[in-house]
């Protein structure tokens, strides 16, 4: 388990909600999919399902609650990158033909918020609300700050065979909010993902930022 914040039952907690996020699960599973105690893990979500933020399906499994809902509704309303960056993330995949996504910071890592897959057979999923490390991957790179550039590029960074790349979406202090990647095969993004690619990721990257001011 990644400790995060260093409140040992909060990260816990996480922990469980992640990964419950992904599949319903029964106690036995959720043991296995968190590799906490039984009693840790039995203790944890019947404390998150009496917050409402756990729920226990028909066949007893442990499934996400309503007020994950409600809280998702509220923070979407407060913080609408995901619905407004969505009919630009649809041209940028549909223009390049591969997988595209937005990334935010948290913390030391980075989140998915957005994320459509490529038409091809093959090709690179990111499934949205997944957690990656901020070093590895152009995302990371542009969401540390580590370079003024339009775009960064990454290759097999992270996982052998793909290629990314991404561009900051800055925000009106001039900060950087998210970041817009495309990533996939690298017999098709090449090993210059940012010379095949990189204007257009660009130009969405400009087009959220703006969508986001005109929403402020």
């Amino acid at each position: 388990m990644d400790i995060v914040t260093g409140v040992g039952v909060l990260d816990k907690a996480a922990h469980v909600l992640r990964a419950v996020a992904e599949r319903p699960l029964s106690l036995q599973g959720l043991q296995a999919a968190t590799d906490l105690p039984r009693a840790t893990a039995h203790r944890l979500a019947v404390a998150l399902e009496a917050h409402g933020l756990l729920r226990r399906d028909d066949d007893g499994r442990f499934d996400l609650g309503p007020e994950v809902a409600s809280l998702g509704r509220i923070a979407s309303e407060r913080f609408p990158l995901a619905g407004l960056a969505l009919p630009v993330l649809e041209k940028l995949r549909d223009d390049t033909g591969e997988s595209a996504q937005v990334f935010v910071r948290e913390g030391a890592q980075r989140r998915c918020v957005l994320s459509l897959q490529s038409p091809h057979a093959l090709r690179w999923i990111v499934p949205e609300g997944v957690l990656f490390p901020l070093e590895l991957g152009s995302a990371g790179k542009v969401l540390l700050g580590e370079t003024a550039r339009e775009c960064v590029q990454s290759v097999e960074e992270r996982e052998p065979g793909v290629a990314s790349v991404s561009a900051p979406v800055f925000g009106a202090d001039g900060a950087v909010i998210a970041a817009v990647s495309v990533s996939g095969p690298i017999e098709r993004l090449t090993r210059r993902p940012d010379e095949r690619f990189g204007a257009q990721v660009a130009l969405a990257a400009a087009e959220i930022a703006s969508l986001l001011g005109t929403a402020g």
